[in-house]
């Protein structure tokens, strides 16, 4: 009678249905690996992580740190991460500025404007992200001039068949303290100007006096430690530049390639959320006298982040993932440095496991970030 009585009662189905599934799957997965391992055994295929720590033998043609041949596999999956996250970074900052352009675009008043905007969106959101980064790679390849007739964009920077030329940071000694110096002082005077007394001056003079104060006192410092940052600039010399900072074909085409895609995106989604918002807090705004500048980015923008963040998530995630589409240039982001390894020693499964560890944890990273951010713009109803 009381086996009846469990069985018709919906809690205890419910949780025998959840742990048979559970005990299924931790069945089949246990199975999966037996199998994996019996086969590689087999095959006289080795395992483990040993060979993190042996040498890699193989050059990698850039990267953010520093990286010799003479280092390890361990090292190199660390030149991998690094090109991807450096990738990521930028691809994500200059896609969010310039799809924040375009989607106030979208709405702009300006026919002509308006009109570009809309077939930037429709065009690039249209076309897959890797035929667009190889065409971009073609043009830096076919349409560059050589180093000799580069192009000269603004000063010290260079576009050339080679790459672009930028001008690099000079770290001397001392010039860790002044940055980190200067990080704490963008700190402390962001807490400042939160002050309540501090919030009742007009937000053009907090900041002028912010901005003033933050340049005053890290040229102060900057004096005081024999200037220790200085931007170098590339020199033509011979047949090449030589100085500054090079950007290969391969990054740049990456970089704008998938900066353009993503700002397609993120542009749409700036301007649906900014759709969202009722047209009534417009009115509202220029009853009050504000100017439309005012109105949208005190009054439109805060409430439609509410709308924005969730879905602008997603794209950022979609942006990371993105940067594997770079093996196609041979730009050397985890997913080639992987491959490579893989086809150098043969330990497919962990390089593939350590690889989907890492996007993991970034893209977790990303998700409690902007979550976290979603929570502090969300409208708390009490």
């Amino acid at each position: 009678m009381m086996m009846r009585s469990l069985w018709f009662s919906t809690r205890v189905r419910d949780w025998a249905t959840q742990i048979a599934l559970l005990g299924g799957l931790l069945a089949t997965l246990w199975w999966l690996a037996g199998n994996t391992l019996q086969n590689l055994a087999i095959r006289g295929i080795r395992t483990g992580f040993d060979y993190l720590w042996q040498p890699t033998g193989f050059p990698i043609s850039e990267s953010v740190v520093t990286y010799t041949p003479s280092d390890s596999y361990l090292w190199a999956y660390v030149v991998g991460l690094t090109n991807t996250l450096w990738l990521s970074f930028l691809a994500i900052v200059f896609a969010t500025l310039i799809g924040l352009f375009v989607g106030l675009s979208r709405r702009s008043k300006h026919p002509l404007l308006s009109r570009i905007a809309s077939v930037y969106v429709t065009t690039l959101r249209n076309i897959p992200l890797i035929v667009q980064i190889m065409f971009w790679y073609s043009v830096a390849l076919s349409f560059f001039p050589p180093p000799r007739e580069a192009v000269n964009l603004l000063p010290g920077l260079f576009l050339t068949l080679r790459g672009v030329y930028t001008p690099s940071l000079e770290v001397a000694p001392g010039g860790g303290l002044l940055m980190a110096a200067a990080l704490f002082l963008v700190l402390a005077i962001i807490v400042v100007l939160r002050l309540p007394r501090i919030k009742q001056v007009r937000l053009s003079s907090r900041l002028a006096c912010g901005i003033g104060g933050w340049v005053v006192t890290v040229f102060a410092l900057s004096v005081l430690l024999a200037h220790p940052l200085s931007l170098e600039l590339p020199e033509l010399t011979g047949l090449n530049f030589t100085g500054g900072m090079q950007l290969s074909p391969e990054f740049s085409a990456v970089i704008f390639g998938l900066t353009i895609y993503s700002a397609a995106f993120i542009g749409e989604i700036i301007r649906g959320g900014i759709e969202a918002v009722s047209k009534g807090q417009w009115e509202g705004g220029r009853a009050l006298g504000l100017s439309d500048r005012h109105i949208m980015f005190r009054v439109i923008l805060p409430q439609a982040l509410r709308v924005i963040v969730p879905p602008l998530t997603t794209q950022y995630l979609s942006t990371v993932k993105n940067t594997t589409l770079a093996v196609a240039v041979g730009y050397p982001e985890l997913g080639l440095i992987v491959n490579t390894v893989i086809n150098q020693t043969g330990q497919a499964i962990e390089s593939i496991l350590i690889m989907l560890g890492v996007f993991l944890t970034i893209s977790l990273s990303i998700s409690f970030f902007m979550n976290w951010y979603n929570a502090r713009v969300a409208l708390v109803t009490r």
